[in-house]
């Protein structure tokens, strides 16, 4: 004889577990979607070569010198290497649609007494992939340097090959380029091969101000210096599976309010250009496998710094990507063998699969933030009243359409965003309290790119 309990019992478990069945994939939904690989994208991202960038490094370094001082000669210095780059990005623009244009940008220099001994005319390989929403006015920078040195800071005539520093990054440009220009994005990316690197950043600030004084909406910079090299000196490390990604906490131009709102919020570690670093490591290893980007908390290397340092100074958003273990017996050195050590950047010494990595890394976050409709407007966290619960809002992007938002969760101990929330609303509450935890909003397309987060300011 059964037991009238346990039939009833049995019914409402059997009702419990269906309406669970029900429910579950609507609070799944609620959450996240499933995140995935573009199949584009990943298409896009096996066409980068290892074959093609070996043969543009060779090229690059047999003009001998790239010293930013060199003199002008057939087929040797920076200006031989200017017009080899440009060249490859002009073989470009026939399948491009005409959307690229790729051109130098020239400009005078004086001597300053301490790099620069004489005036000097330095130029900016530069190739534009225009945007095609004309209504889409964003544009991404990406950079390598491609002057090189040895030894002694102003010997401008012996062999400085460079080969990783920093031919690397700028054969990173060539291929993106190559296989970026075949594809439509809305909005413009720019890559940019700059010159006077070694001499002080001079190419870099030159475009930086530029930016500035033409009123550029340059999102985002990309800064890749030293992408080759995966064996450290001084020790047997050698290691093609991790990647650097250098950006500021506190910003290099930040107002009295700036400063005010940040330790009020306590964002010293959600800096517009930290937020741009955790989407370079999130989207990068999404995609690349084999690879983990490491945040350093530093704008730079310890006291030293590279070409996104003078877009940082203009107030732009800018990162480094940098090898995980430098060789300092190849880099600033004179060609030589000492006590049986060779030292000199030699391309012997490139790594190029991971040289492919890196490669793809910029790849895939280019095409993601280019593809991706802008970031919220106007993104904030109530503190109209006290709560255990945390209420944001935001408004639509001003570039692109947004078809919903994910808001972005972590613990303020974590580096990396650990939970993401959809919506399709301009607005969510969640049942987390904003002392334990830490937010962001960015925007969704259809296509699934993502933007770049923003952090919210309070707001009643």
């Amino acid at each position: 004889m059964n037991h009238p309990i346990h039939r009833y019992s049995i019914r409402y478990l059997v009702l419990f577990l269906c309406g669970l069945l029900l429910t579950v994939p609507f609070l799944v939904q609620a959450q996240v979607p499933a995140v995935r690989r573009d199949p584009g994208l990943s298409a896009m991202l096996a066409q980068v070569s290892t074959d093609s960038l070996q043969q543009y490094l060779e090229k690059l370094v047999s003009f001998g010198t790239r010293h930013t001082l060199s003199p002008e000669e057939e087929g040797r210095g920076i200006e031989a290497a200017r017009q080899y780059v440009l060249s490859r990005f002009q073989s470009f623009e026939a399948g491009s649609e005409g959307r690229l244009s790729a051109t130098i940008d020239y400009f005078e220099v004086e001597p300053n007494g301490r790099r620069v001994d004489r005036e000097v005319r330095m130029g900016n390989v530069m190739a534009t992939l225009q945007g095609t929403d004309p209504e889409d006015d964003r544009v991404f920078l990406v950079s390598g340097h491609i002057d090189s040195r040895v030894s002694d800071i102003m010997n401008a005539t012996d062999d400085a090959p460079g080969a990783n520093d920093d031919g690397s990054g700028v054969v990173a440009l060539i291929e993106m380029v190559r296989i970026m220009s075949q594809q439509p994005f809305p909005a413009t990316i720019i890559f940019v091969a700059v010159s006077g690197e070694e001499q002080g950043l001079i190419g870099a600030a030159h475009l930086a101000r530029r930016a500035s004084e033409e009123n550029w909406n340059l999102v985002a910079m990309i800064n890749n210096d030293m992408i080759g090299n995966s064996a450290s000196s001084g020790t047997n490390l050698r290691d093609n599976t991790r990647l650097r990604v250098f950006s500021e906490g506190i910003p290099l131009v930040e107002t009295e309010q700036m400063a005010a709102l940040r330790r009020s919020t306590n964002a010293e570690n959600d800096s517009k250009s930290r937020q741009l670093a955790r989407y370079i490591k999130e989207v990068g290893e999404r995609y690349v496998d084999q690879l983990e980007i490491k945040l350093i908390y530093r704008n730079d290397r310890f006291l030293r710094g590279g070409d996104h340092t003078p877009f940082s100074r203009e107030g732009f958003t800018a990162v480094r990507l940098c090898e995980m273990n430098e060789n300092y017996f190849q880099q600033h050195q004179d060609l030589r063998t000492e006590g049986g050590q060779q030292y000199g950047d030699l391309i012997e010494h490139i790594d190029y699969e991971y040289l492919r990595k890196n490669t793809a890394v910029n790849l895939a976050v280019l095409a993601s933030l280019a593809s991706a409709p802008g970031a919220p407007r106007e993104v904030g966290v109530d503190i109209s009243g006290l709560s255990n619960a945390t209420r944001l809002r935001w408004n639509s992007p001003e570039n692109g359409t947004a078809s919903g938002y994910y808001v972005l969760m972590r613990e303020t101990s974590d580096s990396m965003w650990q939970r993401k929330f959809y919506t399709e609303a301009l607005e969510m509450e969640l049942p987390y309290s904003k002392d334990n935890y830490f937010f962001a909003v960015q925007a969704v397309g259809a296509n699934g790119a993502e933007s770049l987060p923003v952090f919210p300011v309070p707001v009643r």
